[in-house]
């Protein structure tokens, strides 16, 4: 028999990455069985078939290589050199032989649980005397572990390991703090293609392009990826994924409000040569986000924020103007929202002084610039609560966006400005997420801020050098909105205006009511729909209720996807020289989406459907369409047309389709009209693997 020594490495034959169990064990299978895709800090499992060759391990030096990113270096940890041990090592790369034949080596290959993310390529050198030879195995991707306990992204608990990494499906809340909308969301994170357009993301950043590989010696950090994926979700200062428009026309791209997923979003993308796909609005910047660093596997959830401050110049008051006639005037830069989302990511932060790990809050909504770039994030939950603007990244903008004080001021026609309103509790309302193995809504408000009006509240709020609204002495005058909750889109929207007189005296007073066009995250200027007035005797200690109407043929124009009306009351008493303000945002309901299954729901066969829509508007509505998406379920999108739908008639269609994954999977289905759009709908279902 010959020696070792007369074969090279590159007698290496064939390389089999066992990508299907390898895969199962780290949790990608679902993304492909195909090629190999590990979580760092993990084992797996390779055998390299030789043409002949006898491994000796106390004869042969071999190592394995594994290299990522261009100009591979060992300085730069880019390039790891790592001989074949005894055991596995946990902290750093290593592998071992667990057998060896005369033509075949099998080894178990640990990767370091701080390596960098991304594409690798692995091959085996063996040294000679008089030659170091080096043969190539083939290529796997490394992803992040929220499963390795040494890894800054681990997560202890696997019901939010599966939410928050696995879970393609999800809820996003939308609407206002008074009437909160869950819009079904397909996230589709392991969908063919979506994990090579997250690396080319990466590839695309403007630090990539410029340094490429510096970028790449910074990919073991999730805090520099998150960084990274917030600039690039926007097209801002790069080749972002979304353009962000917030006023009509859309006519050139997608209504925000039309999306159902991210993969629609991100191959458009990819396939357009990385031009920005428009459009995009909060909530679609915010799950294409969450798309992206939980196919990285980054733990990451949607979170809405309601009655949200956009504080521009940092002085954390909002401050808002009106006319006389209760008509916002939009002079002031900054602005609240009726909801605002963002994401959070989960990471320890070895880059800040203890007690900032866990939730982080990210914001690829290009709102103002950070470090020079249109990004927000990560910042620590942990610090917005407690007020450390001192902490990176961008902790004193999201602390303003849920703490901000409101300021109303009314300008008189003559130009005089009078404070009518101050509020400390307006912004930042039901902070909410999508529950860990459900639909339901949590509030997670108080992970960002003390309760309205405790002690820890104040100290916060000093901590911060947050400039309080000094409390105020009881109006003698005032006034309150309520409507008939719940309004239906199509109905009539009644309106009382409570005006209260404490004083001992009548009092006579104009009331002025206006309702108004209002879009989520600002007012629509002189959009209009209706104006009231009337004069009114309040008499002593009395409270006089004044009721309005709006019908559908007032309002109908005017709505769109949020179906969102601001309702504003000025009462002026002119002889005691003193005013009171109200405002009420409401959103109106659409009609409801029904879906039935009908049969079984096995892997690979036909899944049949029934979906339901009643039209309870009182108008006709034409060019009907549902579209259909679903991770797992359907490759893309499917349509199926209606035509038009008289007042009060009833359509039902069926759609099949044969599911490819198996597990709870979310249909949504999307109802279009030239009228009333973007109505959403769902219903989880759950493919089960059927008998082999």
């Amino acid at each position: 028999m010959a020696s070792n020594a007369d074969y090279a490495v590159q007698d290496v034959r064939s390389t089999d990455f066992h990508c299907e169990k390898n895969n199962q064990e780290h949790r990608t299978s679902e993304i492909s069985t195909k090629r190999l895709i590990v979580r760092r800090g993990q084992p797996f499992h390779i055998t390299v078939q030789f043409n002949r060759y006898q491994y000796d391990p106390d004869v042969d030096r071999l190592k394995l290589v594994a290299q990522t990113g261009p100009n591979p270096s060992e300085t730069l940890g880019t390039k790891i050199l790592f001989s074949l041990s005894d055991t596995i090592n946990e902290r750093r790369w290593s592998a071992v032989a667990v057998s060896s034949s005369s033509t075949k080596l099998s080894l178990n290959i640990h990767s370091a649980p701080n390596a960098k993310i991304g594409r690798y390529t692995l091959a085996l050198q063996k040294i000679t005397v008089d030659q170091t030879v080096i043969q190539p195995l083939g290529e796997f991707v490394v992803l992040f572990n929220p499963w390795c306990s040494e890894d800054e992204v681990f997560l202890s608990d696997a019901g939010q390991q599966n939410e928050y990494v696995l879970n393609e499906q999800g809820i996003i809340f939308t609407g206002c703090s008074e009437y909160i909308q869950p819009l079904p969301w397909n996230f589709g994170q392991f969908e063919d293609d979506i994990l090579d357009i997250c690396l080319k993301i990466l590839d695309n950043s403007p630090k990539h392009l410029k340094n490429p590989t510096k970028d790449c010696t910074r990919r073991s950090s999730p805090v520099y990826i998150c960084r990274t994926v917030s600039a690039m979700v926007n097209c801002n200062d790069d080749n972002g994924i979304l353009f962000g428009k917030w006023d009509d026309p859309y006519t050139d791209g997608v209504y925000p409000g039309k999306w159902n997923g991210s993969v629609a979003i991100l191959r458009q993308w990819n396939s357009s040569g990385c031009q920005p796909v428009c459009y995009g609005q909060c909530w679609v910047f915010a799950a294409v986000a969450c798309t992206v660093l939980r196919c990285l596997g980054i733990p990451t959830r949607v979170v809405t924020n309601f009655e949200s401050a956009h504080d521009t110049n940092g002085n954390l008051i909002i401050e808002s103007e009106y006319d006389e006639e209760g008509m916002e005037l939009e002079r002031s830069d900054d602005s609240i929202w009726n909801f605002h989302v963002w994401v959070e990511s989960w990471m320890a932060r070895y880059d800040l002084r203890p007690g900032n790990d866990g939730w982080q809050a990210l914001d690829p909504t290009p709102q103002e610039k950070s470090e020079g770039i249109y990004c927000c994030g990560p910042a620590p939950v942990k610090a917005i609560k407690e007020g450390d603007t001192d902490i990176g990244y961008d902790v004193p903008f999201i602390f303003a966006e849920v703490n901000a004080d409101c300021e109303t001021w009314v300008y008189s026609k003559k130009g005089k400005k009078l404070k009518v309103d101050a509020d400390t509790r307006q912004v930042g309302q039901r902070i909410s997420t999508k529950s860990v193995g459900s639909d339901d809504r949590e509030d997670i408000t108080n992970n960002y801020k003390y309760p309205e009006g405790s002690a820890q509240e104040r100290r916060i709020f000093e901590l911060a050098n947050k400039r309080r609204v000094p409390l105020k002495p009881e109006k003698q005058l005032q006034l309150h909105l309520k409507t008939n909750d719940p309004i239906y889109n199509g109905t009539n929207v009644k309106v009382s205006a409570v005006i209260s007189n404490k004083k001992s005296v009548k009092r006579v007073c104009t009331l002025k009511i206006s309702a108004m066009k209002k879009k989520y995250n600002q007012s629509s200027r002189q959009k209009c729909i209706k104006k009231y007035q009337q004069e009114i005797n309040v008499g002593p200690s009395e409270d006089k209720t004044v009721e309005m109407e709006l019908s559908y043929a007032e309002y109908g124009e005017f709505l769109d996807k949020y179906n969102l009306i601001r309702l504003t009351a000025l009462v002026i008493d002119g002889e005691e020289n003193e005013s009171v303000f109200s405002l009420r945002d409401i959103s109106l309901i659409n009609p409801k989406i029904a879906i039935q299954v009908r049969g079984v729901t096995m892997l690979s066969q036909e899944v049949l459907t029934e979906i339901s829509f009643e039209n309870i508007l009182p108008t006709a509505l034409t060019s009907c369409v549902f579209t259909l998406e679903g991770a797992g379920l359907i490759d893309g999108q499917m349509e199926i047309r209606v035509g038009t739908l008289n007042p009060g008639e009833v359509i039902t269609k069926e759609a099949s389709f044969i599911p490819k994954k198996i597990g709870l999977k979310k249909l949504t289905v999307d109802f279009d009209s030239d009228s009333l759009k973007d109505v959403k709908g769902y219903i989880n279902i759950d493919i089960q693997a059927g008998e082999k």
